[in-house]
């Protein structure tokens, strides 16, 4: 199982990015996908999350400018960021908890490369 993320780059404050993580491999089910970023220094952080069912959740300081969504026959999940800060510049990593049929069926944890975002004042 591979997660492809792609989207990052550099922005003016106020402007917008969306970024993109694609699963693909052999594997049952995508039981949640998420979005979590980096500074130097610091622990990474969950930024935004999507459940099978659609249940989302967001870190305080993105919500109502950024929004997760999922394509699920594209086994791919966006975050579409809006109003974008300088605060908001970090790597930016997706994360996904698939279920793959092996001997049982067993849940693991994948982690896609880092996407760099930033933003200029």
């Amino acid at each position: 199982v591979q997660l492809q993320a792609s989207g990052g780059g550099l922005v003016q404050a106020g402007g917008s990015l969306r970024l993109s993580c694609a699963a693909s491999g052999n594997f049952f089910s995508i039981n949640f996908m998420g979005w979590y970023r980096q500074a130097p220094g610091k622990q990474r952080e969950l930024v935004a999350g999507i459940t099978t069912g659609g249940g989302t959740s967001y870190v305080d300081s993105v919500k109502g400018r950024f929004t997760i969504s999922r394509d699920s026959d594209k086994n791919t999940v966006y975050l579409q960021m809006n109003s974008l800060k300088p605060e908001d510049t970090d790597v930016y990593y997706c994360k996904a908890r698939i279920s793959v049929r092996t001997s049982g069926l067993y849940e693991y944890q994948y982690w896609g490369q880092g996407t760099l975002v930033t933003v200029s004042s």
